[in-house]
């Protein structure tokens, strides 16, 4: 009898593990992020504390516990709380955040332009000096400037994110004065800019306010520094890596002879054959940034969702970290689905397959 239902299951999910194309990745796609919804759903009410006490305090009555539990949903057996879940994210309904008492949609969505300015720019810083200082490095492989890029990517690689950051500010911000310190996106007391993208250094600029501006790029420089390391030290060394191999090969030993110029030898023709393993790993650190890098939104008082989530995190706000979750899962799969349309475009051998 067992085996006639095991049967039965798998005549009725083979065509769905035959599929092919287009169709069977969305799918895997969206298994996937719910697996890691539910996995979240099921940890945060295991291993969290009682969100109860956010309402009611510690040393509330049993019956004003249980009526708060009511009201929350949570008295429900947790298979119960788990379909409601299903029910709201089918629906688009993340849910109430506990803290603010506001829809865990709109809360994610106030400070996403927060997290998108912070992570573009060390987007842009990372990859622009990573690329630049693994070049060098190749270039003048077994040189002092080698050993001092190779050292510098080791340090970025071994060191915690939250270490630099407080080196930085105090180093920068108490020692020297040069910089603003952990005080968020603009000095306190200042009005931001009327919202027209949510990026406040663009949106000043936009509305001609360039003293507003010029604050908002101070506030960035420390918090994109530190989180451009991340970015940087990873992508240095696989340049390198790359650089050296396709330096030795022999069409560059014959465009050197040919005469062609250095600079194009170095950034057209060396550099290229390792921009695919450059992109899985720079794949891996788009997602990484955007997702929210929680300590260092933590460390500067960066009013991102990293800092957001963290929050979450330490009063059990359940809605919160869901929606955190599901975010970073979305995020994380439209990033491996982008990059596998680039490879099969741009690597024939990903095509063919």
């Amino acid at each position: 009898m067992t085996c006639v239902r095991l049967g039965r299951v798998a005549t009725a999910i083979g065509p769905f593990l035959t599929l092919r194309g287009p169709f069977a990745k969305i799918i895997s796609a969206v298994l996937v992020i719910v697996l890691i919804v539910s996995l979240t759903f099921l940890a945060s009410r295991v291993f969290t504390a009682d969100p109860i006490n956010l309402f009611v305090g510690n040393s509330a009555s049993t019956e004003t516990r249980e009526k708060a539990r009511q009201e929350l949903g949570l008295a429900d057996p947790l298979p119960v709380q788990y379909l409601h879940f299903l029910n709201g994210l089918a629906h688009g309904d993340l849910g109430r955040s506990y803290l603010t008492g506001r829809p865990v949609s709109a809360d994610l969505m106030s400070r996403l332009p927060a997290t998108i300015e912070l992570g573009v720019y060390a987007l842009i810083l990372g990859f622009a000096t990573g690329v630049v200082a693994g070049v060098i490095a190749a270039v003048n492989r077994g040189r002092p400037i080698d050993s001092v890029i190779r050292t510098l990517t080791i340090g970025g690689l071994s060191l915690p994110q939250f270490w630099i950051g407080l080196m930085l500010l105090w180093v920068v911000f108490v020692k020297m004065q040069l910089l603003p310190g952990p005080s968020g996106r603009l000095p306190i007391g200042v009005t931001p800019p009327e919202t027209v993208t949510g990026l406040y250094v663009v949106d000043a600029l936009l509305h001609g306010q360039y003293d507003l501006a010029a604050k908002a790029a101070r506030q960035l420089v420390l918090p994109v520094i530190t989180l451009s390391v991340g970015v940087f030290a990873p992508i240095a060394r696989l340049v390198r890596s790359a650089m050296v191999e396709s330096l030795e090969s022999d069409y560059i030993r014959t465009a050197t002879a040919m005469g062609v110029p250095t600079t194009k030898i170095w950034f057209a023709y060396a550099l290229k054959p390792g921009l695919l393993s450059v992109l899985t790993i720079a794949a891996g650190l788009i997602g990484w940034v955007l997702a929210g890098s929680v300590l260092v939104e933590s460390i500067f008082g960066w009013p991102g969702i990293g800092q957001f989530a963290l929050t979450a995190i330490k009063s059990s706000d359940y809605p919160v970290i869901q929606g955190f979750v599901l975010y970073v899962s979305v995020v994380y799969v439209v990033i491996w689905a982008v990059l596998e349309f680039v490879y099969s475009r741009v690597d024939p051998r990903v095509r063919a397959s």
